[in-house]
């Protein structure tokens, strides 16, 4: 089972994009938890998570949030704008299997 955390702004967007990830999740017949939350409630979440996701929009925080989560074995990753604008799950989720390796 991976856990996930995506997040963005408010958490309002990331939630639409966790809802996609999780369809094509369930179609795919893997096993995950995708949580959307706001960055502001990620010092909550991180002890529950494998795995951060970052809208495209806070890119500019991806080495603050890789250094926030390096001690925890999170990995963290940007969606691409493409892949999040489109609220394209079946992408996102290719994302976070290759997180894997």
């Amino acid at each position: 089972m991976k856990n996930i955390l995506l997040i963005c702004g408010s958490g309002a967007s990331s939630g639409f994009m966790a809802a996609a990830i999780r369809k094509a999740a369930k179609k795919r017949k893997v096993e995950v938890t995708v949580k959307a939350a706001s960055e502001s409630q990620l010092d909550d979440r991180i002890n529950e998570i494998d795995y951060l996701l970052i809208g495209p929009h806070l890119s500019y925080m991806l080495n603050d949030l890789q250094e926030q989560t390096k001690d925890k074995n999170v990995k963290a990753a940007v969606i691409p704008q493409a892949v999040y604008g489109t609220l394209n799950g079946e992408k996102a989720l290719d994302l976070i299997l290759k997180m894997e390796d």
